[in-house]
């Protein structure tokens, strides 16, 4: 099973960015994100929305695909 967390965390390795460097890109483009720390918290916490993992791989150029088996 995939985990969505360690997911983004490779890419944003791969990139050179920080979950709090991200959070603060985001947010500067004027989308609504939870600050620096809350969104570090939800990742440590495997808390974020759908909705919140959808814009961070846009943001990063990515796309979640989900097929059937």
């Amino acid at each position: 099973m995939i985990d969505i967390y360690e997911e983004i965390r490779i890419i944003l390795l791969r990139k050179g960015l920080s979950v709090r460097k991200l959070a603060r890109l985001i947010e500067a483009l004027g989308h609504k994100m939870p600050k620096e720390s809350g969104l570090s918290n939800k990742f440590k916490n495997k808390a974020i929305k759908f909705e919140e993992v959808q814009l961070i791989l846009d943001y990063l150029g990515y796309e979640l695909t989900i097929k059937e088996k």
